[in-house]
């Protein structure tokens, strides 16, 4: 039996379709009253808990050999520190003392890359780094990383543990409309569009959780994975897109100081008006930053094979086209 947390989420649902495909008893973990559309039609059992409820997940994994701990809250923004400390830290702590008392053979962590230590332009970025809990980016890449460092020392205390740590996800089956999903999908829409320079990798969802799956049943006790895809420039992606599609939409290209001045002035809007984050501060220092990411560790090891860019992106536009209707915007902290 395999126990998944955060299984309602993009990459959630994706790897509860991947376990049901090869046949395997999954178990997911769901909020009270939270909104489960993602994973209709699937033959899996729903349990509600609470990462921050250690009695729930107990309950949640008896008789599971393997739990895939992926429920984390996300932001691109500085505020609501305290909230991603005690559902990203304090959550997977729970979430290890539930696995240690429920005799769990195995514990997947889902980290990001955004947690490892960042090295200068020039130098590839691989397991080799260090979990930075200092990391001055943002409140998400420190809780990550300090979970990831919790994952590590429950490691060394005798738990069968496994970390990845995926790039930027795109893909399919995004029914609650991630970043990346809805500046693609504005990129489908919209006649016009703003873009920053920059660039970073990226992956689809359905290669990090065949690679999570990979790490649970190749991968070494205590290891972690880096599960990237293909690094491209945002301008290039966008022509990916149009490709596909077959419309041409005008893209305008802000300069970096006018970015600069703009990220702090959008970041109260989209706080005041309670809309998803878009040009933040955050994103602007992820798409600048270096992602020289190898992913060459989890293909010798695990036999990790991601798709190309150029697939992922046909699929995605394919997807949204046929499942708009389905799928609901969702305000990230």
């Amino acid at each position: 039996m395999n126990l998944v947390t955060g299984g309602a989420g993009h990459l959630g649902n994706v790897l509860v379709r991947e376990l049901v495909s090869l046949g395997e008893e999954v178990r997911v973990l769901v909020l009270p009253g939270e909104d489960t559309s993602s994973l209709e039609g699937l033959p899996i059992e729903k349990v509600e808990g609470n990462v921050l409820d250690l009695d729930s997940l107990i309950g949640a994994m008896s008789g599971a050999e393997v739990v895939f701990h992926l429920a984390a809250l996300v932001s691109i923004t500085e505020d609501k520190s305290h909230l991603l400390e005690a559902v990203n830290v304090g959550g997977t702590r729970n979430v290890i003392n539930a696995a240690k008392q429920s005799g769990v053979q195995k514990l997947v962590y889902t980290s990001s890359i955004h947690a490892l230590e960042r090295p200068p332009i020039g130098v590839p970025i691989t397991e080799n780094l260090a979990f930075d809990p200092n990391n001055p980016a943002g409140p998400y890449d420190r809780t990550k990383a300090q979970a990831s460092l919790l994952v590590k020392a429950a490691s060394q205390e005798g738990l069968d543990t496994r970390i990845i740590c995926p790039t930027g996800v795109v893909g399919p089956y995004d029914y609650r409309r991630s970043e990346m999903g809805e500046l693609l999908l504005s990129w489908i829409q919209k006649p016009m569009n703003f873009i920053i320079e920059g660039a970073f990798d990226f992956v689809d969802v359905r290669d990090v959780a065949r690679g999570q799956i990979l790490a649970r049943d190749a991968g070494k006790p205590g290891e972690t994975y880096i599960l990237g895809g293909e690094r491209i420039e945002l301008k290039l992606l966008h022509n990916l897109v149009q490709k596909v599609t077959g419309k041409e939409t005008k893209l305008i290209t802000f300069p970096l100081p006018i970015a600069m001045i703009i990220a702090p002035i959008a970041e109260l809007y989209y706080k005041l008006t309670k809309t998803k984050p878009v040009l933040t501060r955050y994103a602007l220092e992820t798409v600048l930053s270096n992602s020289e990411i190898s992913s060459e560790k989890a293909k010798k090891e695990l036999g990790y094979q991601p798709m190309t860019l150029v697939k992922s992106v046909a699929d995605t536009v394919r997807w949204w086209w046929e499942n708009l209707g389905l799928t609901k915007p969702s305000l990230r902290l």
